[in-house]
């Protein structure tokens, strides 16, 4: 059996960055401001914001570069953007050197503390004080 050559190595990355291209463009083409997406269910249902409400807004405004409005949309979506763009060049990396790809396992703390600071976002962003981190 013979190694995988670089190019068929680094092809599942090169896929999904292909992907996320693709997704980037349909987000930037067709501004999920002023165009009709799925709605949310929780949203529909409740009249409350989930903690992904405002994430489709947030990334088409990442493509457009306007760091502000993604962050007013959604803080979490644009720092689980940065969070998938720093895995993936690690991913892009591991396999273009041939490495296994290593990454920092999540503890019960840092679970726990991400769950909590994500339970407390979306109670803020449901209150009169918390308008600022909800979605527009």
């Amino acid at each position: 059996m013979t190694a995988p050559t670089r190019g068929r190595s680094i092809a599942a990355p090169l896929g999904a960055a292909a992907a996320a291209v693709g997704g980037a463009v349909m987000l930037h083409v067709r501004d999920p401001r002023t165009s009709t997406y799925l709605p949310c269910p929780f949203h529909a249902l409740t009249g409350l914001w989930c903690p992904g409400c405002g994430a489709t807004r947030a990334l088409g405004d990442l493509t457009r570069g306007d760091l502000a409005a993604a962050a007013s949309s959604n803080i979490f979506a644009v720092g689980l953007a940065v969070v998938a763009v720093a895995v993936w060049a690690l991913w892009l990396r591991a396999r273009w050197t041939g490495r296994l790809l290593s990454l920092p396992r999540i503890n019960r703390p840092t679970t726990i503390a991400l769950i909590a600071a994500l339970t407390v976002f979306t109670v803020v962003r449901n209150t009169p004080w918390g308008t600022a981190i909800a979605p527009t």
